[in-house]
């Protein structure tokens, strides 16, 4: 009889470490299914960023083209832009822009704004929050080229 309880508890310690073993081996499989499902598509670097701007206060809207790491003036704001990046023809539209905002004060004082990524296909994502200016990508272009 000992040796029988022996002999269950043996079947039993492999039956677990078998256990162990496949559940380990699936989540692993899971971790790099999930992994390449949420790999981001390539995107293709441009050199403008094509923003519009908006002036609470005046209503005013002006499209602004900014070339890359070359900073322009909206009212009180200086935008530059770091990188435009879009998604290739074969994948679904997306632009994005890694934007650095700062606010010039009346007293000289310079303020961070805004300091991200923005996307055009979903402005509210990050959006810059300023009581008076608005400011979201559109796109991104190259030089003496249409809207992408």
């Amino acid at each position: 009889r000992k040796k029988t309880m022996k002999k269950g508890k043996d079947n039993n310690m492999q039956i677990v470490k078998q256990s162990k073993l496949a559940l380990l081996l699936l989540s692993s499989i899971f971790c790099l299914l999930s992994s390449a499902a949420l790999a981001a598509p390539p995107t293709i670097e441009k050199p403008i960023a094509v923003l519009r701007a908006l002036d609470k206060i005046t209503a005013r809207v002006q499209e602004l083209h900014v070339p890359l790491n070359k900073p322009e003036i909206f009212g009180g704001l200086t935008i530059a832009v770091r990188t435009c990046r879009v998604t290739p023809p074969e994948e679904q539209p997306e632009s994005a822009a890694f934007l650095d905002v700062t606010e010039t004060k009346p007293d000289a004082q310079i303020a961070s704004v805004f300091h991200g990524w923005m996307f055009a296909s979903s402005p509210a994502l990050s959006a810059m929050e300023h009581p008076v200016y608005d400011i979201w990508v559109t796109g991104c272009k190259d030089k003496d080229a249409a809207v992408k």
